[in-house]
């Protein structure tokens, strides 16, 4: 079954293969010089030839950053950075209480490690991209004369914050709630500022015109309701039946399916919920995997721990209608020896590197073998 990083990985094969300079490779994507100011932490994402998708939900703003991370890592070692929060404080000079770690997003080329992080409490505070390669070492990602593009959201939610999404902060730091690279396109979840405020937006790489996005309905079964107020909050791609589809979760936390076809502009979607898994919860990170000839997903929450979730049976799941009091649909199985995972993304086919806290204290960079 396919998943993202197969995806990322042949797409790399095939650009190595065609003998695609890494100059070609800025042109060839749109990119140009200049510096990148950003003026949020959110949401990353890896696309071809080591390009980072970087969100920016005040600016309501996807960037497009040439790394220059091109080369496969000399070190095969697992990352592993112990108190990861306070050794990225120390190369920010300042304290780890006063940094915020957003997202985690590994390029599939290096194995590097790349942290959004927030230096200081508030969500405006300056934002900062920092690399940690595989043996360890740290590096701020310098914004300044960067090769970068930008494709800006159109329509997004009131930049004064006033209005709150369910489950979650104001409603324009929602504008950019999970970012992927697939097939060519650029998928972004968030809020908009219209009646059908959920949207999905498809966005071809290189950027050219960013479309007002699709409409995402659900059925919320701990809720017993339809909603298109709730945004996504973490998604990947997954084949079922040999078509392309989303797997993405909400907030409390119903699990649904929708085709990736069905993502047309200005059109409405109403997903498949395929798995209710318990609510008073937020989904934070996910990967599909597969193991032993069977798919999985692997998903981090805020409240109900690192879930191991079987696929079997969605391909044929007609979906959740009806009010549930906790938990149905696809089953799964808590990894309890992993309590506190806030963020993980698939190192190769066997590993996952997660950002794991001790209790309320220091928080931790490692590697984990896929369950």
């Amino acid at each position: 079954m396919f998943h993202r990083l197969t995806a990322l990985l042949a797409l790399f094969a095939l650009l190595a293969a065609f003998g695609l300079s890494h100059a070609d490779s800025a042109k060839d994507y749109g990119l140009s010089s200049g510096t990148v100011e950003l003026k949020s932490s959110g949401p990353l994402g890896f696309g071809p030839n080591g390009i980072l998708f970087v969100g920016d939900p005040v600016a309501a703003t996807i960037y497009a950053i040439d790394t220059k991370d091109t080369k496969p890592s000399e070190s095969k070692e697992k990352p592993n950075v112990q108190g990861i929060d306070e050794k990225v404080a120390s190369l920010l000079g300042t304290e780890a209480n006063n940094i915020q770690v957003k997202d985690l997003a590994v390029n599939p080329i290096s194995g590097a490690s790349y942290l959004s992080v927030v230096r200081g409490k508030g969500p405006t505070d300056p934002a900062v991209l920092v690399r940690v390669a595989r043996d360890g070492k740290l590096s701020e990602l310098s914004l300044k004369n960067v090769q970068h593009s930008r494709a800006a959201i159109p329509n997004p939610p009131d930049a004064k914050g006033k209005a709150k999404a369910k489950g979650g902060p104001s409603s324009r730091l929602d504008a950019i709630t999970h970012l992927a690279y697939v097939n060519g396109r650029v998928l972004v979840a968030g809020l908009s500022n219209e009646e059908f405020a959920s949207k999905l937006r498809s966005i071809p790489f290189p950027f050219d015109k960013t479309d007002r996005g699709t409409s995402i309905e659900i059925f919320h079964g701990a809720h017993g309701r339809v909603e298109t107020q709730s945004p996504i909050r973490v998604f990947a791609p997954y084949k079922i039946a040999g078509e392309d589809h989303l797997l993405a979760a909400y907030t409390c936390t119903p699990l649904v399916k929708m085709p990736l076809s069905s993502l047309q502009p200005e059109k409405k979607v109403v997903g498949t919920t395929v798995a209710e898994l318990g609510n008073r919860n937020r989904p934070l990170s996910m990967v599909v995997y597969n193991k032993e000839g069977k798919d999985y997903v692997l998903l981090a929450n805020s409240s109900r721990g690192l879930m191991k979730i079987n696929l079997e049976g969605v391909d044929t799941a007609k979906g959740i209608r009806a009010r549930i009091s906790d938990k149905a649909g696809l089953g799964y199985v808590t990894i309890k020896e992993k309590s506190g995972v806030e963020k993980l993304d698939a190192l190769d086919k066997e590993n996952v590197v997660i950002l794991i806290r001790e209790g309320k204290g220091k928080l931790n960079l490692e590697t984990m073998q896929l369950p």
